[in-house]
């Protein structure tokens, strides 16, 4: 409850007694049971308090009691009925204008106004009068300072006790029932009975809808008469008359006034008052009579109820009130956020999170505000400075889990949000009024990803690697790291430092992972991966953390250097052969192969390989020499038995279809007491035939080669190459 009204007495002790009550502008009606007419002026005060002033005592007003009053200042009359019939007086000047003879025997009335704006801005009004006349109702229209038959009168099963116009019908209230009359035909529809009080109430309400008594409680229905709610609003008596001063219905009750709100359906104030009997209202005019006294209710500042209505989360009426400021567009708008925001975080304190969440998204609150709301997902120190409407509640166990759900959806919708518009300056609301929000989008983004970093690992730590391995990640370095090593999340680290450009830190990782068998990053592939990724402009960093993988792994640590990747062909081949030759000699013939097999043509890496092959072959050559049986003639070359068969053959065949290397450099390499096949190849290469078919013949003995030879390098169009013969 709070204090929407104040209820200040204008008129005490009468001398009169009061039968009616109406009200326009600044002028307050008074009939009496004497059938005087009382006009009082009511204005504000010095002080805020009404000021009133009797303007006019009317005494010839009427003749009997005054019982119904009804001011129609948009037609400047004053509509009355006085020994039950209706009379029509100047609201100016208070003379008799008309007495409607055809209304003799009148109980009740009911008004209907509207105001209508044509295109050209000329304002028409048109007003319809319902007139319970014992068991019929008679209609009129005003028209030429007259009222005139409207449609025949139409016969009712009662007398009605109350009424009101709703559209094109009159609902009425009899002793028993409640019917919705159609004007034009007098079609009935039954409505529901009105329960034990048998004293029924018809208020017309601001939205074409119709409030019907019903004991204590008020039935809402439409203009049709279907229920308007799936619910009534109960009261703690039975109201004798309601208006309704939106978003308030403020009702009569035998000893108090009582104001509700619909939806809400809560109470909001109840103003104690001696024996209050009448009730009427014109714009923000609200006036409350008994017998003998009178009282304006005072609106209080919605300022004032709406700090009222936070202080007891009261947001929903809160909000309507601010609706109905006199404040600017965007003082509005403002006030209306920080009542969401205030609701919002009503909300999570009641662990509603997938509510809060949505209105915080709707409001565009400041995500970091948000995210402080859960517990470890800022860095103490930058949580701290957050400001909060109360101290916010701890959570944990399952509400723990589902509100992190729940922010995980919002953190995404702000993420997408936030990439979206880049181009655009940030404009954040702040949970509490007036405290800082985020301007930097930078820091924004990193608040983002490194918090739905953490809210994975909580909830679905598959997630992790995705989230790191987005192009726009920016998650905080060092706060994600400090997470994923608390816990153990090595390869999800290792993406982290990849993506941020931090190779040394994931190298040394890798390396350290490698021997602990518990991880996920044991061995060396991991790191064979890592390398691989890496390019030229890391060759320093390739080379270093490369080593301890060829010692550990050789076979598979080559594939740092021949992978079929852009990063590992660009990587220059002069630099790694001479790392290879350094590191793990054993490793740079099949470097040399892979990239000369790949096409590389260059003369240097060609000499290499063959050099390379001559080295090895020479070494293995001389222990199967050693080894070889006394008298025991050797293989012939390629033949020889194990891996030197096979090395040398190789070397024979590249020597023979590689045209790149330079056979006149790698011809003084071979020693001259051996290799003989291989120094007939490259004398072949380098022209000199006869030295050539003089190994194959007088040294080899190999007749065979000799004759192929000659037909290898025999150019029947060129003059010379006929000399080629075996002598």
């Amino acid at each position: 409850m709070h204090d929407a009204y104040q209820a200040l007495p204008i008129l005490e002790k009468l001398p009169l007694t009061i039968e009616s009550i109406t009200c326009h502008g600044k002028t307050l009606l008074v009939g009496t049971k004497q059938g005087h007419l009382l006009v009082y002026s009511v204005k504000t005060g010095s002080d805020g308090k009404p000021d009133i002033q009797l303007e006019k005592s009317n005494k010839s007003f009427a003749k009997k009691p005054i019982t119904q009053l009804e001011a129609v200042p948009d037609l400047h009359i004053l509509i009355s009925i006085s020994d039950n019939v209706v009379s029509v007086h100047d609201l100016q000047t208070y003379n008799w204008m008309t007495t409607l003879n055809k209304t003799k025997g009148a109980t009740l009335f009911a008004v209907d106004t509207k105001v209508n704006k044509s295109m050209t801005e000329d304002v028409t009004v048109a007003l319809r009068l319902c007139v319970a006349v014992k068991r019929k109702l008679q209609l009129f229209y005003w028209k030429n300072r007259d009222f005139l038959d409207l449609t025949e009168d139409l016969g009712v099963p009662d007398v009605p006790k109350a009424m009101a116009w709703c559209k094109d019908s009159v609902c009425v209230g009899f002793r028993r029932d409640y019917f919705l009359i159609k004007v034009n035909g007098g079609t009935l529809k039954e409505l529901f009975p009105t329960g034990k009080s048998l004293e029924p109430t018809v208020t017309r309400l601001a939205d074409e809808k119709l409030a019907l008594g019903r004991d204590d409680m008020s039935v809402f229905i439409t203009s049709d008469g279907s229920p308007a709610y799936k619910y009534g609003l109960n009261w703690t008596d039975t109201p004798l008359v309601m208006v309704n001063q939106p978003p308030y219905i403020v009702a009569v009750l035998p000893r108090y006034i009582e104001i509700r709100t619909i939806n809400p359906r809560t109470l909001i104030q109840s103003i104690e008052l001696k024996q209050p009997k009448f009730l009427c209202k014109e714009g923000n005019n609200l006036y409350v009579a008994s017998n003998s006294y009178v009282w304006k209710l005072v609106s209080m500042p919605v300022a004032s109820q709406i700090k009222q209505l936070l202080q007891q989360n009261e947001f929903e009426l809160a909000l309507v009130l601010a609706e109905m400021t006199n404040d600017s567009d965007s003082e509005k708008e403002q006030r209306k956020k920080h009542i969401q925001n205030l609701h919002a975080f009503e909300l999570f304190c009641q662990h509603r999170f997938e509510e809060s969440l949505k209105i915080f998204a709707d409001l565009n609150t400041d995500p970091a505000n948000v995210i402080g709301l859960f517990p470890n997902l800022l860095p103490p120190d930058f949580r701290n400075k957050l400001q909060y409407p109360a101290e916010v509640p701890e959570i944990n166990g399952v509400d723990l889990e589902q509100g992190i759900m729940q922010l995980i959806e919002y953190l995404t919708f702000k993420r997408h949000a936030l990439m979206k518009g880049m181009n655009k300056d940030l404009v954040f609301s702040a949970i509490v009024e007036g405290s800082a929000t985020i301007k930097s989008k930078r820091q924004l983004s990193q608040i983002i990803d490194t918090t739905l970093l953490k809210c994975y690992i909580q909830t679905n730590d598959a997630l992790v690697a995705p989230l790191l391995r987005l192009p726009d990640n920016n998650c905080h370095v060092e706060e994600s790291e400090r997470v994923l090593k608390k816990h153990k999340k090595y390869s999800e680290l290792i993406i982290l430092y990849e993506k941020k450009g931090l190779h040394k830190k994931a190298l040394e990782l890798l390396l350290k992972q490698a021997t602990k068998d518990e991880s996920p990053l044991k061995g060396t592939e991991r790191t064979i991966e890592y390398l691989q990724k890496l390019g030229k402009e890391n060759i320093e960093l390739i080379f270093h953390y490369g080593a301890w993988v060829l010692k550990d792994n050789p076979q598979d640590g080559i594939r740092i250097f021949t992978e079929d990747m852009p990063e590992v062909d660009s990587l220059p081949k002069d630099k790694v052969l001479v790392y290879l030759e350094k590191t793990c000699r054993d490793l740079a013939i099949p470097y040399l192969e892979h990239i000369i097999e790949c096409g590389n043509q260059l003369p240097q890496f060609h000499n290499s390989l063959l050099n390379l092959y001559k080295e090895k072959v020479q070494t293995e050559m001389a222990d199967y020499l050693q080894q070889l049986p006394e008298g025991q003639p050797p293989a012939k070359a390629g033949k020889e038995p194990g891996d030197l068969g096979e090395l040398r053959g190789k070397l024979l065949t590249f020597m023979e279809t590689s045209a790149f290397y330079e056979a006149n450099r790698m011809f003084v390499r071979f020693p001259i007491d051996g290799f003989f096949e291989e120094r007939a190849i490259l004398l072949g290469k380098i022209g000199r035939h006869e030295q050539a078919l003089s190994i194959y013949v007088h040294v080899l003995k190999d007749f065979r080669k000799a004759e192929q030879h000659c037909k290898n390098y025999f150019n029947k169009h060129k003059e010379g190459d006929c000399d080629v013969s075996m002598g």
